[in-house]
């Protein structure tokens, strides 16, 4: 796959739609191989190549920092935690499994309420949906998951006066995640789980028809 056609647009989509259930790649991997890029041709590719297959470790690293300059303020801590759901939310594969494991929680103890969760079911015309299928968290559209976490994270964020350390904390995160994703050479591992994840994005499509 040439990343360097990728636009920013198809790698977010990308991202948007993946699988993020896998669990983040080995340190000896993360920190195996780094060198300069030879143009910039080879640093947009490398970049995008390695924010895709490091996503994983990317996002508990942005976490972890996050966490880190919050150890004396609980509140702020808990402000993070809702801030990373919410974003997490808008990834297709989170919010379903988020979604899959509350409904199945809540069955035990209320079969009729777990019932109201399950979502709308998409009209098929001529074996095919009549529009593609949007995401709901518990029988409601994501959005409204997305706007509630996001407006009580900020709320906390403002009663604990952790506003300007989250900028701080967020700014050193993402250096850090655009610093390796730039050095780190991609290695053959990387290149075929593209390919793997391209076969089975055609493969899903192929199936829906």
């Amino acid at each position: 796959m040439d990343w360097g056609n990728v636009t920013a647009e198809d790698l977010i989509d990308a991202l948007r739609e993946v699988d993020w259930s896998s669990p983040p790649r080995p340190l000896s991997e993360f920190f195996s191989r780094f060198t300069v890029p030879r143009s910039y041709a080879k640093w947009n590719s490398r970049l995008k190549c390695n924010l895709y297959y490091y996503r994983t470790n990317y996002f508990l690293m942005i976490v972890i920092i996050l966490g880190l300059g919050f150890l004396t303020r609980p509140v702020s801590i808990l402000a993070a935690i809702l801030t990373a759901l919410s974003i997490a939310f808008l990834n297709d594969s989170f919010a379903s499994t988020f979604s899959e494991k509350v409904t199945r929680t809540v069955r035990q103890f209320s079969p009729h309420l777990a019932a109201k969760m399950r979502p709308p079911l998409t009209p098929v015309i001529r074996g095919r949906p009549s529009a593609k299928r949007a995401i709901h968290i518990c029988g409601r559209p994501r959005w409204v998951f997305v706007f509630i976490f996001s407006s009580v994270s900020f709320i906390l964020w403002y009663v604990s006066c952790g506003l300007l350390t989250v900028l701080w904390a967020l700014a050193i995160a993402l250096l850090a995640t655009v610093l390796h994703a730039s050095f780190r050479t991609p290695n053959l591992k990387a290149r075929l789980n593209t390919f793997r994840e391209e076969f089975r994005a055609v493969w899903r499509n192929y199936s829906e028809l």
